[in-house]
């Protein structure tokens, strides 16, 4: 695949900035609420934000957005920070929370009612749906909107005191019921919910709004560039009158990006915490999952994710990545780096029968045939060997330059040998290969001059472990998940052939060595690591060539 430049027009907007004497330095933050784990999605999110802050030498916060009690939990809070670090994205600007600032939003929405800007709102919400107007008839004002700032205040305390069970008002901003912008038809900024938070427990009964809190927060902590995905593109009218009517004189700008779309991937939390509630998956750390803790248990690094994130590029119309493009950067930063080792996913045993019973010699092969600092390892060869049974076939077949019986292959780095007889169980399938060995072929070409068209990897059947194989495949059927068929559902397109597992392969002993974090080449097979959760077992992280099938 070719190397890919990405566009990046929030860098052009940076350099104008700079250039008008708008900013002089820059700072951004990414600011995930804890309610579930980050995903591929996310990391898009992270790396503008990051990468920004560290391309113009300026700083970068991680802000959580605990705003909605009902929804989060430090178990996201522990996970997100977790990912950070693993993505290499260190928020040298500070960790905060929305939390952190509930008494100053209190404030200022005090300010906003003393000033006129804001009224507490009795309206059911059905009613304010139906007030609210619709895309082609503007709105009409709500009956509580010309409050006096006395009762306003009142009210508003009475929300703060618990006077009020939820849902039966609100503070709005008081805005313009007709403005074309739906978003700034007198906005709820305050609601009120009986339910404690994470970190500050039963202190408060109301709650701020993302588009209230969020430029409130962002002025806070001296955020310059406010990175966030496309969807909030309507909203940034109603970020810059939160800033104007409270009067911060250092003004953060909001710019939006699109999101990062990619083939066969759901980036729902609400539907990827359903896969996991009702057991379809293996945790949000199942390596079919797109979450990052996914990738990472999958076998994916740090470094190819954000390779594929720059590579999708940055720009504000709506695409969709191909997969494949991921699998690309995992398998290209593999291929360079990761040791080579031999493991027989589906094993037939072959007994050598000129070989001696009790003999053993080493075979020095590359870790790396990329790398001459890998060095070689000393792998053991014996009478008894296994080998994949995809390499056997009972009869000649058109371009089958593997075992078959009267063929000779040569085994890789070892010995050329040629298959004399087999045999198989009651089902026909083949449980033992019979074959004899070209002694004079240790690490070189038959003495005659013959060729040998197949090469075949191996290992000795006393010199290697026995381990699990996870095989996985994309987790739903169909390329384009954001556009579905009418009637259709995610559901009917979960792939039901998404995992395989294989139980007995065998593979070099060294293997027995191998921990979580680790990536080897199976040598023919493809990208493996050992699974952070079950020993024993390794997960498939990618195939050796990019797969045709789309």
């Amino acid at each position: 695949m070719e190397e890919i430049t990405s566009s990046h027009f929030i860098h052009e907007i940076i350099d104008r900035d700079f250039a008008e004497g708008k900013v002089d330095h820059v700072h951004t933050r990414f600011p995930p609420e804890p309610n579930g784990y980050l995903h591929i999605g996310s990391a898009k999110a992270i790396y503008i934000n990051w990468e920004t802050a560290k391309k113009y030498g300026g700083k970068f916060n991680l802000r959580y957005d605990d705003t909605n009690p009902e929804k989060e939990d430090d178990e996201y809070v522990k996970s997100i920070y977790e990912d950070l670090l693993w993505l290499g994205a260190v928020p040298d600007g500070g960790v905060f929370y929305g939390s952190d600032y509930f008494d100053k939003c209190y404030e200022f929405a005090i300010q906003l009612i003393k000033n006129g800007d804001a009224y507490v709102c009795d309206l059911s919400a059905d009613d304010m749906r139906e007030y609210r107007g619709t895309l082609t008839e503007p709105g009409r004002e709500s009956p509580c909107r010309n409050r006096s700032v006395e009762e306003n205040l009142t009210l508003f305390e009475k929300m703060k005191n618990g006077d009020f069970p939820d849902g039966t008002c609100t503070l709005r901003a008081k805005i313009d019921m007709a403005s074309p912008n739906m978003n700034m038809r007198d906005p709820a900024i305050y609601r009120i919910c009986h339910t404690d938070h994470h970190r500050q427990g039963s202190k408060w009964c109301i709650y701020p709004l993302y588009d209230y809190a969020h430029p409130i927060q962002d002025a806070l902590e001296g955020i310059t560039h406010s990175l966030c995905s496309i969807e909030f593109e309507n909203h940034r009218p109603l970020y810059d009158w939160v800033v104007d009517k409270i009067g911060f004189t250092q003004k953060p700008h909001q710019y939006e990006f699109a999101r990062l779309n990619v083939t066969h991937t759901v980036m729902s939390k609400r539907y990827l915490r359903r896969l996991v509630e009702e057991g379809t998956v293996d945790g949000w750390d199942d390596p079919r999952m797109p979450p990052l803790c996914g990738l990472r248990r999958r076998g994916y690094t740090p470094s190819s994710i954000l390779d594929f994130v720059r590579r999708a590029g940055v720009a504000k119309a709506f695409s969709i990545v191909d997969h494949s493009l991921l699998e690309h950067c995992i398998r290209d930063e593999l291929n360079k780096i990761s040791p080579r080792r031999m493991a027989v996913l589906e094993p037939v045993k072959v007994i050598i029968e000129n070989y001696p019973d009790d003999k053993v010699e080493y075979f020095a092969i590359s870790n790396n045939p990329n790398d001459e600092t890998a060095g070689t390892r000393q792998v053991a060869f014996t009478k008894e060997l296994y080998v994949d049974r995809s390499d056997f076939l009972p009869e000649k077949a058109p371009k089958f330059h593997r075992l078959y019986p009267g063929n000779e292959v040569r085994l890789m780095s070892a010995y050329i040998i040629r298959c004399e007889s087999f045999e198989t169980d009651e089902n026909s399938n083949v449980t033992l290969i019979r074959c004899t060995c070209d002694l004079e072929t240790r690490n070189g070409m038959p003495a005659d001059g013959r060729k040998i068209k197949g090469t075949i990897h191996w290992v000795s059947v006393p010199h290697s472990i026995e381990f699990d194989s996870m095989l996985y495949d994309k987790l739903f059927t169909t390329p384009n998940l954001t556009a579905l068929p009418e009637g259709k559902s995610y559901d009917d397109y979960l792939n039901k052939n998404s995992v395989k597992k294989l139980s007995g392969c065998r593979g070099e002993e060294c293997l027995l060595e191998a921990k979580a974090g680790e990536r080897y080449q199976f040598v023919r097979m493809g990208y493996f690591c050992p699974d952070s959760q079950t020993p024993g077992v390794f997960n498939s992280i990618v195939a050796l060539k990019e797969s045709k099938d789309k």
